[in-house]
């Protein structure tokens, strides 16, 4: 039992880096490039999968406390820090963002307006959107919305 909790907390302390980095990658390519007003911590909590980040961690766990063969630890644990590393450069950084949080083509009614656009971030209280009649971005309160 003491090498299985041993493998999850190894597990979780390397998928912790992993998505450090990742996330600093998309904050600084993305966040930052749409000068959404947004913090790190927010962004790392609130974006943060649940059920993918502890099947890594167990994963991860298991391949470098379990696993005898030292060499196909090494080289997942150096693919997947490449892979988050990447974020790190500006068209990489900036794709991954957008995958992950813009939604295209995007109708948004307030009582006011009719906004038509790109979803850039849909944030806790607010949804930073880009304009395509404004040609701006603006940020919505959620409350103003109409669904």
């Amino acid at each position: 039992m003491n090498k299985a909790i041993q493998a999850l907390l190894t597990g979780m302390f390397i998928t912790f880096i992993l998505d450090f980095f990742l996330f600093l990658g998309i904050l600084l390519n993305y966040i930052d490039f749409y000068k959404v007003d947004l913090y790190y911590n927010i962004l790392f909590a609130d974006n943060q999968n649940g059920y993918l980040f502890f099947g890594l961690s167990i994963v991860l766990g298991f391949l470098v406390v379990y696993l005898k063969n030292y060499k196909i630890s090494l080289v997942t644990v150096a693919i997947l820090s490449v892979a988050a590393l990447s974020t790190l450069t500006e068209g990489i950084g900036r794709s991954v963002g957008e995958s992950m949080f813009m939604t295209k083509n995007t109708t948004i009614k307030t009582q006011r307006y009719l906004y038509v656009g790109d979803i850039i971030y849909d944030g806790r209280q607010t949804i930073t959107f880009y304009d395509y009649n404004f040609k701006k971005t603006v940020v919505l309160e959620k409350k103003d919305l109409i669904k």
